[in-house]
């Protein structure tokens, strides 16, 4: 999943980009309220999170003019202005959850990850498909038979992406995008590679080829 982080101090920046990649993030970072505002309306993010002390522009102000645009992607407001009615402003302007400074990262990232599930329409709890299931935590496929197989960063980011969206068929452009973070300028081709990989772990025709227009989850196998 493609994550925006959008928080000026540059050590606690640092760290949360670090852990949310080994979390499974592709994570842009944006250091100030007018290029996350910029970032936020153009990039397709699966999540954000968002400080409210942003320099140039105020995170609530990014906010709502994001929910004024019609963005509504999930966006978790991250800040040590932590009185009460500071959290129903957030909320009001179209936060879905909020965390205060300081915090654990483990407790970031649980909610980041109920910020997700909550986000889906038609997934189940535990993404799986044909006899196995991806164990989000561990980034692993784990299989009936208890045999399992670790995935790169890569992997599971796309292999998430698909059992997020069983029947969908996925560009390749949709998959980069989702895939990898800002900082990348990746040929497509690379996506036929990956894919590749996935099929030699998870079974070779799970994931279908739709010539001219990218790569399916076969819906009637998901679980």
């Amino acid at each position: 999943m493609r994550l925006l982080l959008a928080e000026d101090d540059p050590q606690l920046s640092e760290s949360l980009r670090r852990d949310l990649v080994a979390a499974g993030y592709a994570v842009d970072v944006a250091d100030n309220g007018i290029d996350a505002a910029h970032l936020g309306s153009v990039e397709p993010y699966d999540l954000v999170v968002l400080d409210l002390g942003l320099p140039g522009k105020g995170g609530l102000q990014v906010l709502r003019e994001w929910r004024a645009a019609g963005l509504n992607v999930p966006t978790l407001i991250l800040t040590a202005r932590d009185a009460w009615h500071e959290r129903v402003d957030g909320f009001k302007a179209g936060a879905d959850d909020y965390l205060g400074k300081p915090f654990h990262f483990e407790e970031l990232a649980a909610r980041l990850a109920a910020l997700s599930k909550r986000s889906r329409v038609r997934s189940p709890q535990r993404l799986g498909a044909d006899g196995w299931h991806l164990d989000e935590e561990r980034q692993m496929i784990v299989h009936a038979s208890g045999q399992e197989d670790a995935l790169t960063a890569i992997e599971f980011r796309m292999l998430r992406c698909f059992l997020l969206q069983p029947g969908k068929v996925l560009s390749k452009t949709y998959l980069l995008e989702h895939v990898y973070d800002g900082e990348h300028d990746v040929d497509s081709n690379v996506i036929e590679v990956y894919v590749n990989r996935l099929r030699r772990k998870i079974g070779a025709g799970l994931i279908a080829t739709r010539r001219g227009q990218g790569y399916v989850l076969q819906e009637e196998k998901a679980a």
